[in-house]
């Protein structure tokens, strides 16, 4: 089964640690000025989901949300999220801990589009 967004080994670690600090959180994909293509970790109370935000999928068992905008841009593209040391340019919970989320994506290939489709 392909996955639309997965994490590396760094960003589950991170997760894992404010996930003990903070309870449910999700995964909120920006496309805002401020904060450029950054993902956003708040807590689930947090955070209200909005009616053009689309679930993408689950990584360390928290949701992942993307607009709906931004997904018409990125439909065509698994999302890696990554944890790098560095200071948060957003309100998201990893800048407490001296780190940063970050979006890496690449193109689909025809067959794992086809795969996508039939999912």
């Amino acid at each position: 089964m392909i996955s639309r967004v997965n994490m590396t080994e760094r960003a589950a670690e991170l997760l894992s640690v404010l996930c003990q600090r903070h309870g449910s959180l999700l995964f909120h994909q920006s496309g805002g000025c401020c904060d450029g293509s950054a993902p956003l970790c708040f807590t689930q109370q947090e955070f209200r989901v909005g009616d053009h935000d689309i679930l993408l999928g689950e990584i360390g068992g928290c949701p992942f949300y993307i607009s709906e905008f931004l997904y018409g841009y990125w439909q065509n593209c698994q999302l890696t999220i990554d944890a790098l040391p560095g200071r948060s340019s957003s309100f998201s919970l990893e800048g407490s801990e001296g780190m940063r989320f970050v979006t890496l994506s690449r193109l689909f290939s025809d067959e794992e589009l086809a795969e996508l489709a039939r999912q």
